[in-house]
């Protein structure tokens, strides 16, 4: 029995004794289901659809956690199924609540997280009337859920809420929304809770064709320059461990795409760094002459294939794995296309595959690491470089630590500089590219492991779009490091009016924004300022010296950009790898 779920089972075991057929009402039924999933914390906000739940909750084992916001909500939620791989809960009202999780369900879509998602609705009477706060949520969310959910009649929500479980965390994750009306919420009816789900046209492939795999070693034992492309499959399929295995036994280099990272050891000799647009020089020159590309749950996206699918690896025969079989063939053809579980075909593999002729490619690689790693130039001025930040932080932990970002020049910093080696340990949005995802998101994560060191890194523009969520981490005590690299403008987007719009800045001046560290203290949070390295390397010292919850403050150098860069349209042999050291 897995950890996971003896805890499950516990928790379980703790439950007030019901019998079978109870008689009780749907909000008290939709609470039994969760705990009876083992869920132990649920985010939201109340409001008058919702009330009934609510009610249920005041006495309920189940632990709400009240944010500011329904966008903090759920991506709070969203990292705590991060960084736990269980399926995340947020409840939000009808109307405005329900549609303020929309971002926040399509960054769980983009980036295959299980969440189940619990709105309510105005009574079935009133659907269709415009009532006060009335939207058809199951509508709007149809395009960005797995399977969503109207209940109409109670007796159906234990069934529903089974399925919907089921259908967030099998096969490919995602997100799962269950809409439930006032009248269905408050309507009464004996419990029955289903042991299993059957589902006629939903039955994930899960395990390998054998034949394929076969091919797969064949195809190794004949590559002189195989590459793995490791993508977020990995890591939603717990399959970090054998994929280190594999690659250990097959001396085959690791490329790490963006939502990969914490899939791989960032330091391993194997791993080159990650790929694409702000990729390193090492693994876009691997990508452009392997011979052999096996992509194990990555999506092909244009942020690393830059939309040029033809140049893409263009010398190499494509293995593709992934649980999605829409997955495979929708970007780049496979040579062999494999349907499975990650984690199953590298098990299947494993006993089969042996060490690859590879030695030679392998230091070519780490040669052309050594040639051009990530570097920047110190400023003259003494100011904070915002990678300089980063590093700090990498040292101070070693890498032992959960880390959130938020979207922009930091989130790139941080996957360049910081060397992910824990399962989970990093959380950022990939596909959809949410600002004011990653400090929310933080509280999500520390509220799954309240033991681990838990950094938010953000920037100014991302951090105020849900700053409010400092309520919980102060109500909370939580003990996350809250960081923003401050350049005082919407650095990304002023670093492609550089480039390409001749330096036409248009609207991404910061300047005048709150004083953070007030705002912190305002919050009853500690609050620290730094400008220069040696402020920078103290203060981080003091915020890590800290029990309980820091603001830390980088005011960094304004007009830094990313490198290496690989603007849009071009193929990945026209990095730009910007100053050097």
């Amino acid at each position: 029995m897995s950890t996971d779920t003896a805890m499950v089972d516990n928790r379980k075991a703790s439950l007030p004794p019901i019998e079978m057929g109870e008689v009780m009402s749907g909000s008290d039924m939709l609470l039994r289901c969760l705990l009876l999933e083992g869920v132990e914390y649920v985010f939201g906000y109340p409001g008058g659809a919702v009330l009934p739940i609510y009610d249920s909750l005041y006495s309920s084992h189940l632990k709400h956690i009240l944010t500011r916001h329904e966008q903090g909500a759920i991506h709070a939620a969203d990292g705590y199924a991060r960084a736990t791989g269980k399926p995340g809960v947020v409840i939000a009202t009808s109307g405005p609540g329900a549609t303020n999780l929309v971002t926040g369900i399509a960054t769980a879509h983009m980036d295959s997280v299980p969440l189940v998602c619990i709105t309510g609705n105005v009574a079935q009477h009133l659907i269709g009337t415009d009532a006060f706060q009335e939207a058809n949520i199951t509508g709007i969310t149809l395009p960005i859920t797995k399977h969503n959910y109207f209940v109409r009649n109670v007796e159906d929500l234990p069934r529903i809420v089974k399925e919907a479980f089921h259908i967030a965390t099998t096969g490919r994750p995602g997100p799962v929304l269950i809409d439930i009306p006032k009248d269905v919420n408050n309507a009464k009816a004996p419990f029955y809770y289903p042991e299993t789900v059957k589902l006629r046209t939903y039955n994930p492939t899960v395990k390998p064709n054998s034949l394929q795999v076969e091919r797969m070693v064949k195809a190794i034992a004949e590559a002189k320059k195989p590459v793995i492309l490791s993508g977020g499959g990995i890591v939603a399929a717990g399959a970090e461990k054998e994929l280190l295995e594999f690659a250990e036994k097959t001396n085959i280099p690791v490329i790490p795409t963006f939502m990969g990272l914490a899939g791989f050891p960032g330091g391993h000799r194997l791993c080159p760094g990650m790929p694409g647009m702000h990729g390193s020089y090492a693994a876009n020159q691997a990508l452009l002459n392997t011979d052999l590309l096996i992509n194990m749950g990555a999506r092909f996206d244009d942020r690393i294939t830059m939309g040029r699918t033809k140049e893409f690896a263009p010398n190499a025969k494509i293995i593709h794995i992934d649980i999605d079989p829409a997955e495979i063939g929708k970007n780049i053809n496979a040579y062999i296309p494999i349907v499975g579980d990650v984690k199953n075909v590298l098990l299947a593999a494993l006993p089969k595959v042996g060490r690859a002729d590879s030695d030679a490619w392998v230091a070519q690689i780490q040669a052309w690491s050594a040639e051009h790693p990530y570097s920047y130039k110190p400023s003259p001025e003494g100011r904070l470089k915002p990678q300089r930040a980063i590093e700090i932080m990498y040292e101070s932990t070693g890498g032992d630590a959960i880390v959130t970002t938020d979207v922009g020049q930091h989130q790139m910093w941080v996957a360049q500089y910081f060397k992910f080696s824990n399962q989970r340990s990093f959380i950022s949005s990939g596909g959809l590219g949410t600002m004011g995802f990653g400090f929310p998101a933080a509280i999500g994560a520390q509220m799954a492991h309240p033991d681990k060191t838990v950094i938010s890194v953000s920037g100014d523009g991302g951090f105020q779009m849900n700053q409010q969520e400092l309520a919980v981490v102060a109500n909370h005590n939580l003990p996350i490091k809250i960081v923003i690299i401050n350049n005082q403008c919407l650095g990304m987007v002023r670093q492609w009016q550089e480039l390409f719009y001749e330096h036409r800045y248009s609207q991404i001046d910061l300047s005048v924004s709150v004083d953070f560290v007030k705002l912190a203290d305002a919050y009853g949070i500690k609050g620290l300022r730094a400008s220069t390295e040696e402020e920078a390397e103290r203060i981080w010292q003091e915020a890590m010296n800290t029990n309980g919850p820091v603001l830390v403050e980088f005011v960094v150098e304004p007009e830094e950009n990313v490198y290496p860069m690989v603007a849009a349209g071009n193929t990945l042999d026209q990095m730009v790898l910007g100053d050097e050291k």
